[in-house]
């Protein structure tokens, strides 16, 4: 079985880096080169779909832990059944699209659910940028009250950044990093920043207060996997760059 303490090391340390395969993504050849590429670049740990098959696979292809993503807490029990290290209740964006909301409640009794069936297993909760700032932070509370291990924050998929290069990417970071930055002063388990991120705007993050961050697109969207690797090896070395903020 995966040893967690990597992980936990690396988020009591503000350099953890989650590598996001995508909640709906199935497609097995990608999902294989973006786990191979958070692997050879120096990522902390993946993040794929719940899919058994999938689990499988990557865990024959790395030693990282892997933590699935869905939003049905049956599914989670499958997950771990099939070999995941650790789960996640979130990466909302692709169901924005969908027209698809999940208010406070919902991601609460997600949780609450979810702890029930796997009272053992480490739990991140993402809050949803959906929600004005200050219900965020109560939210996040509430979810470690519940039994959250790690508070994900998200934002990306709101922010049309009006300037190309640096100072969009930091646009398109502003939502996320502002979740982390007011969430981390008020819960005492590490907060994970992800959604629009980039090696710019990692080290931010992490200088905001959160222990690490999660990188998706900007890796997962590249067309070949030395790109892939190239990607990450940038963010494990701009996140090596910056001190955390002390709260």
């Amino acid at each position: 079985m995966t040893n967690l303490s990597t992980l936990q090391t690396a988020l009591a340390q503000g350099r953890a880096l989650k590598v996001i395969s995508g909640l709906n993504n199935f497609d097995a050849d990608r999902v294989a080169a973006t786990v191979r590429a958070a692997d050879q670049g120096g990522a902390t740990f993946v993040d794929i779909a719940a899919d058994a098959d999938l689990i499988r696979l990557v865990k024959g292809l790395t030693t990282l832990p892997v933590c699935v993503s869905a939003v049905e807490p049956e599914a989670f029990v499958m997950a771990v059944e099939a070999g995941a290290d650790l789960i996640e209740i979130g990466n909302f964006d692709s169901f924005y699209a969908q027209g698809r909301r999940f208010e406070a409640e919902d991601v609460l009794a997600l949780t609450q659910n979810t702890r029930s069936r796997l009272p053992a297993t480490m739990l991140s909760v993402t809050v949803p940028h959906i929600l004005p700032l200050d219900q965020q932070v109560q939210l996040a509370e509430e979810l470690v009250s519940a039994g959250a291990d790690i508070i994900q924050t998200e934002g990306g998929t709101s922010s049309s950044p009006a300037h190309a290069g640096t100072l969009g990417l930091i646009e398109k970071a502003a939502p996320t990093i502002a979740a982390a930055y007011e969430i981390a002063r008020a819960v005492r388990v590490p907060v994970l920043c992800a959604s629009g991120l980039s090696s710019v705007t990692a080290p931010l993050a992490i200088a905001a207060g959160a222990s690490g961050v999660g990188v998706g697109s900007a890796i997962n969207q590249l067309n070949s996997e030395v790109a892939m690797i190239a990607a990450v090896r940038s963010l494990v070395e701009a996140l090596a760059t910056v001190e955390r903020a002390i709260a």
